[in-house]
C-alpha cells in the first residue's frame, strides 16, 4: 500500500468530490460528434452515461487487473464470458477477494467473439468497450502458433466492427503488443515509440507468430475505427508481469519472449506491471473524450543487466541462454525506446520513466 501526504490525500479528495458533482451534469453527445448539444451545462470528468463500460476479456490477468480498476474508479462493468468456465471462474474471483468489492456492479454477459450481432448485443447501453485479448491457449501447451494469430486478426475486427455498429459505444480501447512496434530494421539512431510499426515480413520470417497476430489485429482495429465513426486508441504493453503472471498467462508470456536474445541485445526487451498497465487503460479511456487518441507504449522496466535477464528467467521458467545475447551487449549504442507520449498523459500521481 502507498503512503499518501496529508495535502495529497485531501487534493485526491477534492477531485473526488469534484467528479461527483461533475457527473451530475451528465449530458447527451451523438455517436458522430463529441460535442455537447446543450453547451451551457458543465461537461464531467466521468459522466453518468459514461459509467457503464464492457471488457471482453475480464477473467483474464489483464483483463481482471482493468475490471479491478474501472471498479475503483466507480464504473459499472460488463464481463464477456464465452463458455460456463469463465462464468465460474469470474464467480471464484468474485468469493476469493480478486475481484474488488464493490458498491458498483459486475454484470457477466455471454457472447461469442466470432459473432457481430452477438457481441453487439452485449456492448448495447455501455459506452466503452475495453479489449484486451482475442485468444490464447487456455491449457498454455501448445503455444501461440500462426493459425492464433488468425484468431486475433478476426476477433479484433469482430470486436471493433460490433463497436461500430453499437450506438451507445463512443470509444475503444485495444490491447496491442509492444512487439506490434519494435521488429523492424534498426540502427543505434532509431527511437521506438508509438509512431513505429512493426515490419510484417519480419515477424512472418522469424515466426514469431504472437508479434505478427498482434500487429494485424491493432492495424485491422484502426482500419474499422476510421470507417466506423467510433474512437479507438491502443495500448502497445511491455511483457506484462505482475504476481504469479507465468502461471496466469502462460501463453502470451512464453510467445512474447520468442525472440527475447534479439530484444534484449537491442535493448529493447521490456517489462509492465500489469496493474500499471491496467491504471493507464483507464486514465487512457477517460482521457478520450478530450485528447487522449492514437497509440501509447507502456513500459516500466527496460531488461539491461545479466541480473534483471536472470531474474526474469527465473520467474518465467524459461532457459536463460534462450534469451541472453550470444555477444557482448552494449547498452549505450542500444535503440531507444520511449513511452513518453503515456508518461505525458499519466496523472502526475503515478510515476513513469518516459525514455530509457
Amino acid at each position: 500500500m502507498g503512503i499518501v501526504c496529508p495535502d495529497e490525500c485531501k487534493r485526491i479528495e477534492i477531485e473526488e468530490f469534484r467528479r461527483m458533482l461533475l457527473s451530475n451534469a451528465a449530458v447527451h453527445r451523438t455517436k458522430a460528434s463529441d460535442e455537447f448539444r446543450n453547451p451551457g451545462q458543465l461537461p464531467s470528468a466521468v459522466a453518468l452515461e459514461d459509467k457503464k463500460v464492457c471488457v471482453t476479456s475480464g477473467v483474464s490477468f489483464l483483463g481482471i487487473a482493468i475490471v479491478n480498476q474501472l471498479l475503483l474508479r466507480g464504473y459499472s462493468v460488463r464481463v464477456i464470458v464465452q463458455k460456463q468456465e469463465d462464468l465460474e471462474k469470474l464467480r471464484e474471483m468474485e468469493i476469493s477477494g480478486e475481484m474488488r468489492q464493490s458498491m458498483n456492479t459486475v454484470e457477466a454477459v455471454m457472447a461469442s467473439l466470432n459473432d457481430v450481432e452477438s457481441l453487439s448485443q452485449a456492448f448495447n447501453g455501455c459506452r466503452g468497450v475495453f479489449h484486451t485479448a482475442a485468444f490464447v491457449d487456455p491449457a498454455g501447451l501448445s503455444g501461440y502458433s500462426k493459425s492464433m494469430a488468425e484468431v486475433e486478426v478476426l476477433v479484433s475486427k469482430n470486436v471493433t466492427q460490433a463497436c461500430a455498429i453499437t450506438p451507445s459505444i463512443r470509444n475503444c480501447v485495444l490491447t496491442s503488443s509492444l512487439l506490434a512496434c519494435v521488429w523492424q530494421d534498426l540502427n543505434s539512431s532509431t527511437t521506438i515509440d508509438h509512431d513505429c510499426w512493426s515490419d510484417e515480413s519480419i515477424c512472418i520470417n522469424k515466426k514469431l507468430w504472437y508479434a505478427l497476430g498482434k500487429l494485424k489485429a491493432e492495424r485491422i482495429a484502426w482500419d474499422v475505427a476510421r470507417e466506423g465513426g467510433f474512437k479507438l486508441a491502443t495500448l502497445c504493453p511491455g511483457l506484462v508481469t505482475g504476481p504469479e503472471f507465468l502461471s496466469r498467462s502462460p501463453t502470451s508470456t512464453i510467445a512474447y519472449l520468442k525472440g527475447a536474445q534479439e530484444m534484449f541485445r537491442n535493448g529493447l526487451l521490456a517489462s509492465v506491471d500489469v496493474n500499471k498497465l491496467a491504471v493507464a487503460h483507464v486514465l487512457v479511456f477517460e482521457e478520450m473524450k478530450n485528447t487522449a487518441y492514437g497509440r501509447y507504449i507502456s513500459f516500466d522496466q527496460v531488461i539491461r543487466s545479466e541480473e534483471e535477464l536472470e531474474k526474469l528467467a527465473r520467474e518465467t521458467g524459461i532457459d536463460i541462454r534462450t534469451m541472453r545475447s550470444n555477444s557482448r551487449t552494449n547498452f549505450s549504442n542500444c535503440t531507444k525506446l520511449s513511452n513518453a507520449k503515456l508518461c505525458r498523459l499519466m496523472s502526475t500521481i503515478h510515476r513513469c520513466n518516459s525514455e530509457f
